[in-house]
């Protein structure tokens, strides 16, 4: 069961769909082509990443450096937006900047994790540009962060709950409610976006993602959304225990089991 939310961008009637950096169907992660093929397969939820170049243009993009994913080098913040933009991922795509997906996929909602405190005003100032209020949705692994974007936007952008509302969720689940709440969780945030175990207990089976959890949130009227499940049947379990949206890299997997189950929509 997907909750009703006040929010215009969890506006969706069944689970959500998020194409993580794009999937990896079409193009590597966090190229245009990636992204084109998700929105042709159906998707209406993108998930990415933002860091600013040293001169403030906002790219989608997932590592502080460019090393891993293009043939350039160096760190994204220390680097004017030229440089840059010369870096092919893989070899043969270019890095796209935030307003750019925006502005190619005006029907797609995004959900962006802001790596890094340069990117809090530019992120701000595109959603701005675009007009985007209700199609993009703010989180990171960095309460800080969040805090600073909370800041910079005022209440029209929906944000995912942080690292500590995330803890207290999980705390008062455990309790039965009697745990306090981080106040972030009931007036600030619209989803928790999490992993379904906690961080390095997968291989012991300690879950984050668990019915007392899910109740916990839907009891707040936050949606809990689950990343990054690639296998079918993970993802099966997941939308059997009521989770409201999974984020993937197989694009082709979680469209086939929603098609399945009549949730593609």
């Amino acid at each position: 069961m997907t909750l009703p939310t006040s929010h215009p961008y969890l506006d969706h009637p069944g689970p959500l769909g998020f194409a993580h950096r794009g999937g990896t169907l079409g193009g590597p992660e966090n190229s245009m082509p990636a992204f084109e093929r998700a929105v042709r397969l159906g998707y209406r939820y993108l998930e990415t990443d933002v860091h600013a170049t040293a001169d403030g243009v906002l790219v989608a993009f997932h590592d502080e450096r460019l090393e891993r994913v293009t043939d350039g080098s160096g760190a994204i913040s220390a680097l004017p937006w030229r440089t840059v933009s010369a870096a092919r991922i893989a070899g043969r795509e270019a890095i796209p900047t935030l307003e750019e997906l925006l502005d190619a996929f005006p029907e797609a909602r995004f959900n962006i994790d802001v790596k890094a405190v340069g990117a809090v005003r530019p992120l701000v100032d595109a959603v701005r540009r675009t007009n985007a209020w209700d199609r993009v949705c703010a989180g990171s692994f960095s309460d800080s962060r969040l805090a600073a974007v909370r800041a910079a936007a005022g209440p029209r952008l929906a944000t995912a709950a942080g690292p500590r509302a995330v803890a207290a969720l999980k705390l008062r689940a455990l309790t039965g409610g009697r745990a306090p709440l981080a106040r972030s969780v009931r007036r600030r945030s619209v989803c928790v976006q999490v992993p379904e175990f906690l961080p390095g207990e997968a291989e012991r089976g300690v879950r984050l993602v668990d019915r007392a959890f899910l109740d916990t949130a839907h009891a707040l009227g936050v949606q809990v959304h689950v990343w990054t499940v690639n296998e079918a049947e993970r993802i099966r379990a997941l939308l059997d225990l009521g989770v409201d949206g999974i984020m993937t890299d197989r694009i082709d997997v979680l469209r086939d089991v929603l098609i399945e189950r009549g949730a593609w929509i």
